[in-house]
């Protein structure tokens, strides 16, 4: 018997099912693989097509004709232009990772941050203004930071779950609320009514609580010196692990340390490996410089004189980050390896063999993420973003006061179901517009509480790409990411549901007002939750002197 779960709440199964396996598990492969076929089992049962229909919906499936035509499975998901970009940037990244590491140049960083950088909340703080500074993408934000500073803060015995939580917290929250950025022109996109997106992009940056309150909580939490939740357990495991080797080596080590799980170098006793500075802050100059020109290039800033060109602003709100990041990072490789190779750092057979263990290294996240787009194409499928959109469509009348606190929740629930924050945007930025045309301020913070809970959502899921990234560019498990996580975001999130409910009520009094009001209401909660949280947590102190 044929049941349709089309367009209603069990389209949100597949997801559901696979977050809660990843953490019951620990093991994200098998759950988004789970996910991938309970996915492809109800669209077969919905569409009545049997096991030949559930294998190809699985792998490669077109529903519907003509301009209405879509294609879900796994096998779209890798030939599509856009992830395939996406992959591709991996890969080059992790080549020119490698190379740096093959040439010194991470090892003589190391070396010369020890001497500047002095204590583990300099480390932490170092991560911090480096996350903020590359504001141009989150994909590019997650993977260069976690490059720079893997090095400093292995030094300073900082987990890997622990720079895997910096890295994520100044990624999307930064960019979401950076005007030149990948995601400001998803947003602008995403904006039909005939307006200029852009602007009202920037309107709504001031009520994106969520984003600026995950980073004075994270710059709060580090300057206060305490973690909670499982952070403090990995942090714990740590500090045991350097007791026990200083009183079996009766020395405090002040060199390389390493543990498995949580990232420190124990003394190996290799030969120290030459290279300088230059080595690391070539190739990252090269990479941040050519992949804003590469966005820029694809936003059409270079096609002075025709119909194509776009000043530098709209050339963002117009680029392809996919596009972009691959001219740029491909660029970079080419670049970092004439350099290491003509000063004789590496040879060409070193040069070349590092490419191949980049790839290695970035073969977890390119299987990750191809399962969580897979994954995705299998939720879209069962209509899980009409059923939503629908949801908040019908609660609208009577609600206008709360709704922005709604939409946050909704928002959030809806990213860290599917795993997109862009995929969110698309589907409640038009609602938002639409139910609210005539009463300009609550729009305004309407599209920022959905901004907000995107990115809330998106920070916590297993299947996000960007935590995955973040995972990835830390060195760090992602499931052991995700759950360290957790509990800093949903601090976070309950403050800034609070806040949107002021915001909601005091619209009326003006988008500047109704800000201010909002802005000391939510700080006031914020530090009232980090004093809380550092009173019963303040034993598990995470900076020394």
């Amino acid at each position: 018997m044929d049941i349709d779960v089309t367009g209603s709440v069990w389209s949100l199964l597949p997801p559901i099912v696979a977050i809660c396996l990843a953490l019951k598990t620990k093991e994200v492969y098998s759950s988004l693989f789970v996910g991938i076929i309970l996915g492809a089992a109800l669209f077969s049962m919905s569409a009545g097509t049997g096991i030949d229909g559930f294998l190809s919906h699985m792998l490669n499936n077109t529903v519907g004709e003509g301009d209405e035509a879509k294609s879900y499975g796994l096998i779209h998901c890798l030939s599509d232009s856009w992830n395939v970009g996406i992959l591709v940037f991996l890969v080059m990244l992790g080549a020119v990772v490698s190379l740096m590491n093959k040439a010194g140049g991470s090892v003589a960083f190391g070396r010369w941050a020890v001497k500047h950088v002095k204590t583990r909340r300099g480390a932490q703080l170092a991560t911090i203004i480096l996350g903020i500074m590359i504001f141009i993408d989150d994909y590019f934000n997650c993977l260069t930071v976690g490059s720079v500073m893997s090095p400093i803060t292995k030094r300073y015995g900082i987990t890997r779950e622990k720079l895997a939580y910096l890295i994520d917290s100044t990624a999307a929250p930064v960019c979401i609320i950076s005007p030149i950025s990948s995601w400001a022109a998803a947003v602008s996109g995403f904006v039909t009514t005939g307006e200029n997106g852009l602007a009202l992009f920037c309107k709504a940056i001031p009520y994106n609580f969520y984003a600026f309150f995950t980073l004075a909580f994270m710059i709060g939490v580090v300057m206060m010196g305490f973690d909670f939740g499982a952070m403090s357990k990995y942090d714990a495991e740590l500090k045991d692990w350097y007791d026990r080797i200083r009183n079996k080596a009766g020395e405090v080590m002040d060199t390389k340390l390493h543990v498995v799980e949580h990232g420190v170098d124990a003394p190996s006793g290799e030969k120290e490996v030459k290279g300088s500075v230059i080595d690391l802050l070539v190739p990252i100059s090269l990479l941040i410089t050519l992949c804003v020109l590469g966005m820029i290039y694809s936003g059409g800033f270079f096609d002075a004189g025709s119909e194509c060109y776009h000043d530098f602003v709209n050339a963002f709100a117009q680029s392809n980050a996919s596009v972009g990041l691959v001219l740029g990072s491909m660029s970079t490789l080419i670049l970092t390896i004439t350099m290491l190779v003509s000063r004789r750092t590496l040879s060409f057979d070193d040069a070349m063999s590092s490419i191949v263990k980049g790839f290695e290294s970035m073969v977890p996240a390119v299987l990750i993420l191809t399962l969580a787009w897979t994954l995705k194409s299998m939720t879209d499928s069962l209509g899980a973003a009409e059923y939503v959109s629908g949801a908040v469509a019908s609660s609208a009348a009577g609600l206008q006061m709360l709704l922005p606190a709604i939409i946050f929740v909704v928002a959030a629930f809806l990213a860290f179901a599917t795993g997109t924050s862009w995929g969110t945007f698309g589907i409640l930025i038009p609602i938002c517009m639409a139910v609210f045309a005539d009463v300009e301020t609550l729009r305004i913070i309407s599209i920022s509480a959905c901004m907000a809970g995107a990115v809330c959502g998106d920070h916590v899921s297993p299947i996000s790409d960007t935590t995955i990234m973040a995972s990835a560019g830390a060195g760090c498990k992602h499931i052991n990411h995700v759950s360290s996580q957790m509990p800093y975001v949903v601090t976070v999130a309950v403050v800034s549901f609070a806040t949107f409910i002021v915001a909601g009520f005091s619209h009326s009094l003006g988008v500047a007002s109704s800000a201010a009001i909002s802005w000391v209401a939510g700080l006031a909660m914020l530090v009232g939750a980090l004093l809380w949280l550092k009173r019963r947590h303040g034993s598990n102190l995470a900076a020394s002197a």
